[in-house]
């Protein structure tokens, strides 16, 4: 009654939902050490580590992440500080704060929301470099 009579699904795993999976770090939750995540990733608490989320990452007005931040796409309403990359839409709200380099595809920034750092945007995002140059410097050979 319940079994499936389709030879072509026998002896398959069918994948796991990703797009479904939500994952949250609560208020007074703090947590130390690499987060990664398949599915979105919602962070209320405090997480000390690089943060890597396939899907969406969304830090509430109470969440804090120290350390770098990769991720699809990103709703910031929190402190970073770390180095922010996000390869489609990054979304900073008015209470937002980054002390970091920010890459990604795309930014709306609400107003009150800051950030110390470089921002580059462009249509394929790579991972923000932590090479440092002096404002005003050459990098091979063009000034800056």
């Amino acid at each position: 009654m319940f079994s499936s009579n389709n030879p072509s699904k026998q002896g398959k795993k069918e994948p796991a939902a990703v797009n479904n999976l939500l994952n949250i770090i609560g208020p007074g939750t703090k947590i130390n050490g690499d987060l990664s995540s398949e599915g979105d990733f919602r962070v209320d608490g405090a997480i000390e580590g690089h943060v890597t989320v396939k899907q969406r990452l969304v830090l509430g007005e109470s969440g804090t992440i120290t350390g770098d931040i990769d991720a699809r796409d990103a709703t910031i309403a929190g402190y970073i500080k770390g180095n922010v990359t996000v390869s489609e839409t990054l979304v900073l709200k008015a209470n937002s704060k980054i002390d970091g380099d920010i890459a990604t595809g795309k930014i709306i920034i609400e107003s009150g929301a800051s950030f110390n750092g470089r921002c580059s945007m462009n249509a394929h995002v790579t991972r923000v470099s932590t090479k440092t140059v002096p404002y005003g410097a050459e990098e091979n050979g063009q000034p800056t």
